[in-house]
């Protein structure tokens, strides 16, 4: 029988000849019930696009070589949403109680997904405007690093704008997850792959990944989501920028 796990962290193989109840962890209920919570009370738009990641490609480990740092694609992203966050602050923006004002953060989070086996959790680069790609990229690391081992700490889940996800490394192309009810959107990247695409008029192949984000309508139209996506993938193509 092939083995098999759960998003949650069950190993179900060989539980489903028979009708059996499994309960569900703390992480799933509350996972559950964030879920529930955010499709219920935002108005989710989604919108996507093709990213040319060939010179990030090209540079990221002569980079990583240069600072004695292990900056990965993800890092690349955080940074990129981080500075696109400070150029459309409405990304920072949450709805007050009575719904009528919006409230701008004063400092910038960052989230980001991590397959843990207690289950999925969403650690935060927090002040994510103060930091450099090396800043960013260490402190990233440091925080996967707790959540394999089940040690983060309440405040490392706090102050996330924005959040990226990716499910790359399991043969995904193009996805759109679910932001927290916290956060006003979600980045959610695909495989890296080669792709056929003409360049100088002439067919060629190129490094391409799908990127795509979930916002919340009730706080950016699709014209703001838009510009911020591609402010993102901007500075993907243009990654030295990143490192300045």
């Amino acid at each position: 029988m092939l083995a098999c796990r759960s998003g949650f962290g069950y190993n179900l193989a060989g539980m489903m000849t028979q009708t059996q109840t499994v309960p569900l962890t703390r992480i799933q209920k509350l996972i559950g019930r964030l879920m529930l919570q955010s499709k219920q009370t935002k108005a989710a738009g989604y919108i996507s696009v093709q990213a040319d990641l060939a010179a990030l490609n090209d540079m990221r480990r002569e980079y990583c070589r240069k600072v004695g740092v292990r900056a990965t694609t993800n890092d690349f992203f955080m940074c990129a949403i981080a500075r696109a966050i400070m150029k459309y602050p409405m990304l920072s923006a949450s709805l007050d109680a009575a719904r009528e004002n919006f409230i701008l953060s004063e400092k910038i989070g960052v989230g980001f997904a991590v397959a843990a086996p207690q289950g999925l959790v969403v650690p935060v680069v927090q002040d994510v405007g103060n930091k450099t790609l090396i800043d960013l990229s260490k402190e990233a690391e440091i925080l996967v690093n707790k959540a394999r081992a089940n040690k983060l700490m309440p405040d490392d889940f706090d102050g996330a704008n924005v959040v990226l996800t990716g499910l790359g490394m399991f043969g995904i192309h193009k996805f759109y997850a679910i932001a927290p009810p916290s956060a006003t959107g979600i980045v959610s990247i695909g495989l890296i792959e080669d792709t056929v695409t003409v360049i100088e008029g002439q067919p060629g192949i190129r490094k391409k990944m799908d990127a795509a984000l979930a916002y919340d309508g009730q706080i950016v139209d699709e014209f703001y989501a838009a510009d911020f996506l591609r402010c993102i993938i901007d500075q993907i193509e243009d990654p030295w920028s990143l490192t300045k």
